[in-house]
């Protein structure tokens, strides 16, 4: 077994290296820059620590966020690995401690904000402290291009002149070919070794429902995933605040999480949610980036995101430990009439013409019947080697397609009618109100109640009124106006379709959707009652050391141990997961747990 082999198994144990990792890994170690273009969950973080365990001096990491070096630091201390952090969380005494500590060269670790390291006074210690290598995580931040840019990343180039000998390695998960080009300069990478993954999560299901009373589908949603946890991303801090708060009023333990909470209940609720006190985070896109929370089962998105890859980058925080996820997004053409109302108030036409065309994309993927999986590895130049993948909406479900001319005829001569005895145009909920005849003191005042459209659709509610005019809006027969009150037009193409009465097929809209049972790739089967028995085990250990559940293992190394029934430590140490430090700690108490149960069964 090679040295990187045995250093796998034994520090984080498992026994084989996901795609790229190795190649990395050797590139690094044979003291070369590196660009790596891992996806969420594909292991960007061993990438940079084998290699710090196998040459002597310090490894620097820049990371982005408080929260992820904690988190990052108790799992490599769990493993047994000397990693510490420096932020502006730790009191002064713990600071002069740890900078001690690294004046010794006791730690083969540092995680640190970009920010700090280029500080006036770190210029000497940087120097002083034998930097064997660099590693900078997220790396798109440095790109005004990306969907986080951050202006401290680009500072990050001047530490080439004060560490020539330091081989970078700048890592992210999603990153556009632009932006890739922009980290190789903004970073200053010589002649780097270019390493780039598929895009592809095979264990993520991805789905698009049409929203419709939004808060009942998230409810519905959750109702039949309540042991798991989940992330719901919201557009604003208001919408982040009513959904978690309609789901505790159900009893679902849930927490907002958005820039306009104080710092203290951001980081408690945030520290709640790692832990696995609260299952649900209701977030603005503040939340998640680095997020190291490998059991997140679930992520819907509440409202339509700006573009796709900050999609791909959320969605991709479930499933990180290769479990099977759930990525489901609510959409409406409303939203899409939102996003455009902010676009028309960025002042730099080159930038708003970017941001419409990233509209344009996410929109073209919300309503595509094609499968979700090729348009968003597409968007990434990448081509998936079948047309449809089997672990989409599109693919599991293909919607029925029926007769909808009549249907179409009614809504489409609605709008005509409208616009003959108004001067004005009205939103889609308003004639879904005229064709369902509805009683109300507005379309009295206007005179709607008196058209010749008004009631003729009563065989039909309005909510599957308005996923008609969605798809209608869709196919081109009618377009919504942007502003803050878009209203419904018809098009020169849905005139000649009044004209003509040719048959039209209309899809039937989706039902959001049940527990999943159809079996998704990183599937793992085991008795379900000993998973939750060891998962109970594992929360006791975790709170007794004050970290994370997953710190101590991750829920696929609980389901391994399900599913194997290990009876010693020998065979505890063949599951994947479970390092020598871990085995040593912890073994016996798991495998205790395990016998236990075999003697009640």
């Amino acid at each position: 077994m090679s040295q990187l082999l045995r250093t796998l198994k034994a520090t984080f144990g498992y026994d084989s290296f996901r795609p790229l990792q190795r190649e990395i890994i050797e590139a690094n170690l044979a003291g070369r820059d590196t660009f790596a273009l891992l996806p969420t969950g594909g292991g960007k973080s061993l990438c940079f620590q084998i290699p710090a365990l196998l040459r002597e001096g310090l490894t620097i990491v820049v990371s982005p966020l408080i929260a992820l070096m904690k988190d990052q630091v108790d799992q490599l201390q769990a493993a047994g690995v000397a990693a510490t952090y420096l932020n502006s969380a730790l009191s002064a005494a713990e600071t002069r401690k740890r900078l001690r500590g690294l004046h010794q060269g006791e730690w083969q670790l540092l995680y640190a904000a970009p920010e700090r390291l280029m500080l006036d006074n770190w210029r000497e210690n940087l120097l002083n402290w034998n930097v064997a290598a660099l590693a900078i995580d997220e790396a798109h931040c440095i790109s005004e291009w990306g969907h986080d840019f951050r202006p401290e990343y680009r500072q990050l180039a001047q530490l080439r002149d004060l560490l020539p000998h330091a081989p970078v390695m700048a890592l992210t998960a999603t990153a556009t070919e632009r932006v890739r080009a922009d980290i190789i300069q903004g970073l200053r990478l010589h002649e780097p070794a270019v390493f780039v993954a598929s895009f592809n999560r095979p264990n993520l299901t991805y789905r698009v429902v049409p929203k419709n009373q939004p808060l009942r589908q998230v409810i519905t949603f959750v109702e039949q995933r309540f042991r798991e946890s989940g992330i719901i991303y919201c557009a604003s801090r208001n919408a982040a605040e009513r959904v978690a708060q309609a789901l505790r009023e159900r009893g679902y333990p849930a927490r907002p999480y958005h820039a306009g909470l104080d710092n203290r209940t951001r980081a408690e609720n945030q520290e709640l949610f790692l832990r696995d006190e609260v299952r649900i985070i209701c977030a603005t896109i503040a939340f998640g980036m680095g997020i190291n929370k490998p059991n997140v089962r679930w992520v819907i998105h509440y409202d339509l995101p700006k573009n796709i890859e900050g999609y791909y980058q959320e969605t991709g925080r479930a499933g990180r430990d290769g479990l099977p996820g759930e990525c489901l997004l609510l959409f409406s053409p409303g939203d899409v009439a939102k996003q455009t109302h902010f676009l028309d108030e960025i002042a730099d036409p080159t930038e708003q013409q970017y941001a419409r065309a990233q509209l344009r994309q996410i929109v073209h993927y919300a309503e595509s019947g094609n499968c979700r999986r090729v348009e968003l590895l597409a968007y990434f130049a990448e081509t998936y080697p079948q047309p449809r993948c089997g672990a989409c909406d599109n693919c599991l479900e293909p919607r029925e397609t029926y007769d909808g001319t009549l249907h179409a005829q009614k809504l489409l001569s609605c709008v005509y009618r409208v616009g003959q005895a108004s001067r004005f145009g009205v939103g889609l909920n308003h004639l879904t109100e005229i064709l369902t005849g509805a009683d109300t003191e507005r379309l009295r005042r206007w005179g709607h109640d008196r058209l010749t459209t008004y009631g003729i659709g009563k065989d039909l509610t309005r909510p599957q009124w308005a996923a008609i005019g969605r798809e209608l809006i869709r196919l081109g027969y009618l377009a919504q106006t942007s502003g803050q009150y878009p209203t419904i037009e018809l098009t020169a193409k849905g005139v000649l379709l009044l004209r003509s009465r040719e048959t039209l097929m209309l899809t039937r809209p989706y039902t959001l959707p049940k527990a999943r049972k159809e079996k998704v790739s990183g599937a793992i089967a085991c008795n379900e009652i000993l998973f939750e028995r060891l998962r109970t085990l594992r929360k006791e250990l975790a709170d007794e050391r004050q970290v994370p559940a997953y710190v101590i293992f991750g829920d696929a190394t609980l389901r391994e141990m399900a599913a194997a029934l290990p009876a010693s430590l020998e065979a505890m140490s063949g599951i994947s997961g479970v390092g020598q430090k871990k085995l040593a700690e912890f073994g016996e108490r798991f495998i205790a747990e395990i016998r236990a149960f075999e003697g009640e069964a």
